[in-house]
């Protein structure tokens, strides 16, 4: 399959569990899929897929250095599996804000503010559902 095709089909893959979180995050199919971690797994196989037949060409000591880090991800196969993991993680750091403020009844309109950002800017809505964690008296940690 070319990395085209497995772009739009990873991105298609994570955009239902964000969706259901973000709008409809008390239905027992929502929660049962956060619970399941199907999507990350899917992602996660994909990946290992993508590094496993890659690793002749993986130069570890690439990741010492920015430039190091700039060639490896000159390859579009290399682009394909960063973004993989970003989703993949982003997706992960997603569940847990999702569970944890379900579990701490963190109000929905802000949780879902931080869900759009985690999706979109990953750590910049884990820092927001921090903040709101905080602000809000509870922990979110």
């Amino acid at each position: 399959m070319n990395p085209e095709t497995v772009f739009s089909i990873v991105n298609a893959l994570v955009m239902p569990q964000w969706l259901l979180m973000i709008f409809a995050p008390y239905w027992r199919w929502t929660q049962k899929l956060a619970d399941s971690y199907l999507i990350p797994v899917l992602l996660a196989v994909t990946y290992a897929f993508y590094v496993i037949t890659s690793l002749g060409n993986l130069d570890f000591m690439s990741f010492s250095t920015l430039a190091g880090i700039k060639n490896m991800f000159s390859e579009e196969q290399s682009v394909l599996v960063g973004w993989i993991h970003y989703l993949c993680f982003d997706l992960v750091a997603g569940t847990y804000i999702y569970k944890d403020s379900l579990s701490k009844g963190i109000n929905r309109i802000g949780v879902g503010v931080c869900l759009f950002f985690c999706l979109m800017l990953g750590p910049v809505g884990f820092l927001l559902y921090w903040i709101i964690g905080k602000t809000a008296g509870t922990r979110a940690t």
